[in-house]
């Protein structure tokens, strides 16, 4: 559970060194090609954190659709371990990031390994993950 922090508290916990636990999940420095090669070594996984309507849109194959909304409504463990795999690496995205980011420490909090991502779902086709196919 997170809890509010005065700015004055933030400066002492960067100071100690125990900010890592506070803002645990952050943008990854894995390059995308790193990224496609885990997911295809089946190492990782790509969770899309966007909204019903952008995954509606379009979506990078074979990514697994878990809305932030649904993230911050509260969750249980054991939904979570249905569809997200334990002993993989979660790259968690959305469009810019933020979202990512905030998804990400959520399910840090249930134990998985997160790594968010900067580059969202159209820079992610661009890199050569396949966009699903609409289905009609």
């Amino acid at each position: 559970m997170r809890l509010p922090v005065s700015l004055s508290g933030v400066m002492v916990l960067v100071a100690t060194g125990a900010a890592t636990t506070l803002f645990a999940a952050d943008i990854t420095k894995d390059s995308l090609k790193t990224v496609k090669k885990n997911v295809d070594e089946e190492k990782a996984v790509l969770v899309d954190v966007r909204e019903k309507s952008e995954w509606d849109e379009g979506h990078v194959e074979r990514s697994i659709f878990v809305p932030l909304s649904a993230l911050k409504k509260g969750v249980k463990k054991e939904q979570l371990v249905k569809v997200l795999p334990k002993e993989r690496i979660l790259y968690t995205f959305c469009v810019v990031g933020k979202r990512a980011v905030t998804a990400g420490n959520i399910l840090e909090d249930f134990g998985y390994e997160v790594r968010a991502l900067k580059p969202g779902y159209k820079e992610l086709v661009r890199a050569g993950f396949k966009k699903a196919e609409k289905k009609k």
